[in-house]
């Protein structure tokens, strides 16, 4: 847990946004929605997809939208229903939280081990992109290198596991290879015939069913109604979502 605040940065700093970056999902589960629309509007000015929900509908948007950050907003009223909804919630998937509360309600936090960060209403705007960015970095690399992690679905190099939520996904060698591969590069295109050679060879002879019949199997294994990870691109092959 941070427990540090930095200073308030000059409003003349140009924005934190990253014109190549994918715009990440953030969400919000209002306490109260006296701050939510201007909070709402400085995350989107800050290049990321952003909606704020009620308490009462945070779980089935989280599983719906699989965000890439969760933002608890108490900064007017601390609400205990929230954040035991975050400590419930942070026993099943890595998504990174943040807490914006009133500076006299710093100490209640002292409970909450499942907040990665905070920031102090009223806030700063630079200040809060830039915790949001630092975040998101952390999620989406590891200090050895030696995973991928894509939201909640986790490509182990070291053991070749794959987890999505925690749970052990069973694949194939081969499954497991075109997910490597596709995760390592989300957004781009591979077509079937780049498939065939990275994945099977360049003499393999077994045609381009081959690689439908076990893409089908992986997605099978790794998707639900709530995550969608590989795309098909209409007579050319498959991509990995940039989404996620």
């Amino acid at each position: 847990m941070v427990l540090s605040s930095v200073s308030n940065v000059s409003k003349n700093l140009p924005r934190l946004t990253d014109v190549n970056r994918t715009m990440e999902r953030v969400l919000i589960i209002a306490a109260d929605d006296t701050t939510t629309d201007a909070l709402r509007r400085e995350i989107v000015h800050g290049g990321y997809d952003c909606l704020s929900v009620a308490c009462a509908d945070a779980l089935q948007e989280i599983k719906s939208r699989s965000p890439n950050l969760i933002i608890v907003d108490n900064s007017h009223r601390f609400d205990s229903e929230a954040m035991e909804l975050i400590t419930n919630l942070k026993k099943q998937v890595i998504t990174p939280v943040m807490a914006l509360v009133a500076a006299e309600d710093l100490g209640s936090l002292d409970d909450y081990d499942e907040i990665d960060d905070f920031i102090i209403y009223p806030y700063d705007e630079i200040e809060l992109l830039l915790r949001i960015k630092r975040l998101l970095r952390q999620v989406g690399q590891t200090d050895d290198e030696e995973k991928i992690q894509r939201n909640v679905l986790t490509i182990d190099l070291i053991t070749c596991e794959v987890t999505v939520d925690g749970k052990k996904a069973d694949l194939t060698y081969k499954e497991y290879e075109l997910l490597k591969l596709m995760a390592g590069s989300p957004g781009r295109v591979f077509t079937r015939e780049v498939l065939l050679d990275k994945i099977w060879g360049y003499d393999y002879y077994g045609g381009d069913r081959t690689v439908d019949v076990h893409m089908r199997r992986l997605r099978s294994k790794i998707e639900d109604a709530s995550h969608t990870y590989i795309e098909t691109v209409r007579n050319i092959g498959y991509r990995f979502t940039k989404d996620h």
